[in-house]
C-alpha cells in the first residue's frame, strides 16, 4: 500500500481508533485493500497495524487470503523480517501487527540517492544471503524478492511481503504453481516450471537485485515485462557496472538452472572470501537519506506504482503482451516466444491480435441471439480515458432487470446495455471497490469508505434515498428485497430495500455481530464464531420479518457459501491452519448434517456451490470438485476418495471469485482472462486472451469476478474496461 502524504498524526475520520488491544496513532500509508497505522503497544513498543478495508471484512474469501497472510508471515519472523507481534484475521477488521522498522526501502534508496557504493552492495548482499537462509530453514520460499520488499534498517536488511510465499516442503510442491512475481526479479523455473519453484529461485532474485541496488537497474531490461521475461529464459544477464569482485558469484546465482545456483550458506562463505576490506556497518547505506518509511506486506510506494514501469514492474502474472501501434511486428515475435515458454510450463495461454479498446470484437452468430456479437467498453466517458486509463480501476458488475449495471474508479455506477455494451446512463463517484447490488427493485451502492448507502433508480440512474450507514462500519448486508445493518453490539436493523423504511430491529440470540449469507429468494443465514470455542453459530432467518426459521450450533469454524437441494444449507469447515478441511452440508427437514473431506485439505481462496457440489478454487491454482450427497461415495466410485469429483490445475493464482451455472463455472484471472471450466468433467472449455493494462499500472489484488446471465457472460479488464462474450462458445472467445 503506497505511503500517504498528509499533514498531521491522528487518524482518519473513518479509521478506526483501536486494532485489538493497540491504539491507533496515525496512518503510515493506504492502499487498495486495507490501511497501515502507527500503534504503541502496551509497552511503549512501536507498531505497524495493517487494518483491512470495512468492504473487504465481510467478504469471506478475502478473509481466507488474509489468514494465508498472517500465517506465512508468522513463520518466517525472525531477525532478518519484520516479526509478526500480533493479529487477528478472524476479527470484526481484520488485522496484523508487525514491528515498526524505520528505514527506507531499498528501491526508494535507489531512486533517491542513487546505486549503492561497492562496500555496501556487498553488505546488503552478505545480509540478505543470512535473511534467505533463515527463509529457507523455516521451510518458506519467498518467491518475490525485490527492492521494494527490502527495508534498510540500521542493524541490517530486512524482508517483508510473505503474501504470495508458500512451504516448499508440502504436497503442494508437486501441483501447478503460481506463475506470479515481477518479471525482473523472477527465476527462469517461474516461468517454465511452476511446479518446481524452490528456494534457488530466491537466489535468482537476489542476484538481479543486487544488480540494481549496485547500478539502478537489472539485468534484464526492457520497456516492457514481457520482453524482460523472454530474457531471463533465455538470454545472458548484462553485468556491466557491477564490482569486479563480485560478477562471478552473481552470474553463478544468475544460472539458469536451479541446481547450479549456490545456496545462501556458499553466498555467506563466498562473500567474505571475495572482500578485501571489512563489511561496512549495516548503517551505512541509510545514512545517505533522511527518508523513512514502513512497508508493510502488500506495500508498495506510490511513486513506483504511478511512474512508467522500468525496472522493477509490479504486475502479479506474466502473461503474454499483445502488441499495440507501430510496435506491432517486433513485439509480436518476442511475445509468440514468451507465449511457448509459458505453455512448456503447464500455463493456458493465447495469443491473439489487439482490438481497439471499445469496438466490437468478432461478430457471428450465436447462441446468444441472431448476429448478436461481442463487445468491450470503457467505463469512463470519452474524454476521460486518455487522462485517466493510466488509473482505471473496477468492471464490478451485477445483471438485474435484464441490464448491466457496473461500477469503476470514478464511476459510482453505469447502467449498460447488455446487447450492445452501450451505457445507458452513467453516474460519477468516488473509486468503487464492489459491484452495485439490487435489492428492494433499486440498485444500491455504497461508498468506498461505507459512511452512505445510495438507492438509485435503475431507470434514470437518480438517487431515489440515502442513508447514513458509517455507524456500521460496512457491516451492510443485501438480501434481495431487504438492507440488514448489524452494529457494534450485534444488533440487526432491517430496512426495505425499496423504500429504506425500518422493518424491524433486534439482537440474534447467540450471536455477537454475525455475517450475513443470502442465495436468491430463500432465507438469510447468520453465521458467528463461538467465542473461546471452536464452534460456529448457524441461523435461518426470514429477513423481511425477522423471525427466526432454526437454528443450529455446529462444530468447526465454519463459512456459509450456498444452498443445496433439499433446502441444504452448505459451508466450509477450517482447520488450525485455515484450510478447508470438510465441506458442511445441512439439511433443516430432517436435522442431518454430513461432512465430505477433500483428498487434502485446502487453502481455498475462492468456494461457490451449485446443487450438490462444491467447487474451491485453491492458491496454488488448482481447482477442486467436491460431491456434497449423502451416499455420493456408493453411487459414484470416485467420490470415495473422500468426496472429490475431479480436481483440474488452471495455472492461475491470482483469481476472482467463482460464478458456478448448471454446466459452466467461470473465473477471471489477474490479467483481465475469463475461462470457463465445465462443471462435470473438470476440463476447460475455453478462455479470453489477456487483456492488459499498461507498463506500471500493474495488476488488481482482486479481480472483479465475471457475470453470467442471458445466454452471455461479462467480465472486467484491469484497467476498469467491461466485455461480453457469448457463454455457449468459450473454445471461440476472442
Amino acid at each position: 500500500m503506497p505511503p500517504l502524504r498528509r499533514s498531521g498524526t491522528g487518524p482518519e475520520p473513518e479509521d478506526p481508533q483501536c486494532a485489538g488491544p493497540y491504539r491507533l496513532e496515525g496512518r503510515l500509508g493506504s492502499g487498495g485493500m486495507g490501511v497501515v497505522h502507527l500503534a504503541r503497544s502496551a509497552s511503549g513498543m512501536r507498531l505497524a497495524v495493517k487494518v483491512v478495508h470495512p468492504e473487504y471484512a465481510v467478504d469471506p474469501e478475502f478473509r481466507a487470503r488474509f489468514r494465508q497472510e498472517v500465517a506465512a508471515a508468522r513463520r518466517v519472523s525472525g531477525a532478518f523480517t519484520a516479526p509478526v507481534v500480533d493479529a487477528d484475521p478472524d476479527g470484526e477488521r481484520p488485522w496484523m501487527a508487525t514491528l515498526y522498522i524505520p528505514g527506507p526501502t531499498l528501491s526508494e534508496r535507489v531512486k533517491r540517492n542513487g546505486p549503492l557504493n561497492p562496500a555496501e552492495v556487498r553488505q546488503l548482499a552478505a545480509g540478505l544471503a543470512e535473511a534467505l537462509r533463515d527463509i529457507h530453514r523455516a521451510g518458506v520460499v519467498h518467491r518475490d524478492l525485490k527492492p521494494s520488499n527490502v527495508l534498510l534498517a540500521e542493524d541490517g536488511p530486512k524482508v517483508i511481503d510473505f503474501g504470495i510465499s508458500r512451504p516448499y516442503d508440502s504436497e503442494l510442491r508437486t501441483e501447478t504453481g503460481k506463475l506470479i512475481g515481477t518479471p525482473p526479479f523472477m527465476a527462469p523455473e517461474q516461468f517454465q516450471r511452476p511446479r518446481e519453484v524452490g528456494p534457488a529461485a530466491d537466489v535468482f532474485a537476489l542476484a538481479s537485485l543486487l544488480v540494481h541496488a549496485a547500478t539502478g537497474r537489472g539485468p534484464f531490461e526492457s520497456d516492457s515485462p514481457y520482453i524482460v521475461a523472454y530474457q531471463v529464459v533465455h538470454n545472458e544477464p548484462d553485468l556491466t557496472g557491477l564490482p569486479a569482485d563480485l560478477v562471478p558469484l552473481i552470474r553463478d546465482c544468475l544460472a539458469k538452472e536451479p541446481a547450479l545456483r549456490p545456496s545462501p550458506d556458499a553466498l555467506m562463505s563466498r562473500l567474505q572470501q571475495t572482500a578485501r576490506e571489512p563489511l561496512p556497518s549495516p548503517a551505512a547505506y541509510t545514512s545517505r537519506t533522511s527518508h523513512t518509511s514502513h512497508v508493510l506486506p502488500s506495500t508498495v510506494p506510490q511513486e513506483e506504482r504511478e511512474r512508467p514501469q522500468q525496472a522493477e514492474p509490479h504486475q502479479r502474472l506474466v502473461p503474454v503482451r499483445r502488441p499495440r501501434g507501430g510496435r506491432r511486428r517486433a513485439v509480436w515475435t518476442v511475445a509468440a516466444a514468451v507465449g511457448a515458454v509459458a505453455l512448456a510450463g503447464g500455463a493456458y495461454w493465447v495469443l491473439a491480435e489487439a482490438e481497439r479498446p471499445g469496438s466490437p470484437l468478432q461478430t457471428r452468430p450465436t447462441a446468444a441471439g441472431h448476429e448478436w456479437q461481442p463487445w468491450q467498453m470503457s467505463m469512463l466517458e470519452e474524454e476521460e480515458s486518455e487522462e485517466r486509463e493510466e488509473r482505471a480501476r473496477g468492471g464490478f458488475c451485477t445483471y438485474a432487470q435484464d441490464a448491466l449495471y457496473c461500477s469503476a474508479d470514478g464511476v459510482q455506477a453505469s447502467r449498460i446495455d447488455p446487447r450492445t455494451g452501450r451505457p445507458v446512463w452513467r453516474r460519477a463517484g468516488a473509486s468503487a471497490r464492489s459491484a452495485p447490488v439490487a435489492c428492494g427493485g433499486l440498485i444500491h451502492v455504497v461508498t468506498p469508505d461505507g459512511k452512505v448507502l445510495t438507492a438509485l433508480d435503475p431507470a434514470t440512474g437518480e438517487p431515489r434515498w440515502t442513508r447514513n450507514v458509517a455507524a456500521y462500519e460496512g457491516r451492510v448486508y443485501h438480501t434481495a428485497d431487504t438492507v440488514l445493518l448489524v452494529a457494534a453490539d450485534g444488533t440487526v436493523t432491517a430496512v426495505d430495500g425499496g423504500t429504506s423504511r425500518e422493518l424491524w430491529h433486534q439482537k440474534l440470540p447467540r450471536h455477537t455481530r454475525p455475517v450475513f449469507s443470502s442465495y436468491g429468494e430463500g432465507p438469510v443465514y447468520a453465521v458467528s464464531p463461538v467465542p473461546g470455542k471452536h464452534r460456529t453459530e448457524v441461523l435461518a432467518l426470514d429477513a423481511q420479518r425477522g423471525t427466526t426459521l432454526w437454528q443450529r450450533t455446529a462444530e468447526g469454524d465454519l463459512t456459509a457459501v450456498g444452498n443445496g437441494t433439499n433446502d441444504a444449507l452448505i459451508l466450509t469447515a477450517l482447520d488450525s491452519e485455515n484450510r478447508v478441511s470438510a465441506v458442511v452440508r445441512y439439511e433443516p427437514n430432517g436435522q442431518r448434517e454430513y461432512r465430505v473431506r477433500p483428498a487434502a485439505p485446502l487453502y481455498a481462496t475462492s468456494v461457490a456451490a451449485r446443487g450438490d457440489a462444491v467447487y474451491m478454487l485453491s492458491s496454488d491454482g488448482g481447482l477442486t470438485a467436491v460431491d456434497t450427497r449423502p451416499g455420493g461415495g456408493e453411487a459414484l466410485p470416485e467420490v470415495r476418495r473422500g468426496g472429490q469429483l475431479w480436481r483440474l490445475e488452471t495455472a492461475v493464482a491470482n483469481a476472482s471469485a467463482l460464478v458456478a451455472t448448471d454446466e459452466r463455472l467461470y473465473f477471471s484471472a489477474a490479467d483481465g482472462r475469463l475461462l470457463a471450466v465445465d462443471t462435470a468433467r473438470g476440463s476447460l472449455l475455453g478462455q479470453t486472451p489477456p487483456r492488459l493494462t499498461k507498463a506500471g499500472q500493474g495488476y488488481p489484488d482482486l479481480p472483479p469476478k465475471p457475470v453470467a446471465a442471458e445466454g452471455k457472460v461479462f467480465g472486467a479488464t484491469p484497467d476498469g474496461k467491461v466485455f461480453a462474450v457469448d457463454a455457449a462458445d468459450p473454445s471461440g472467445w476472442h
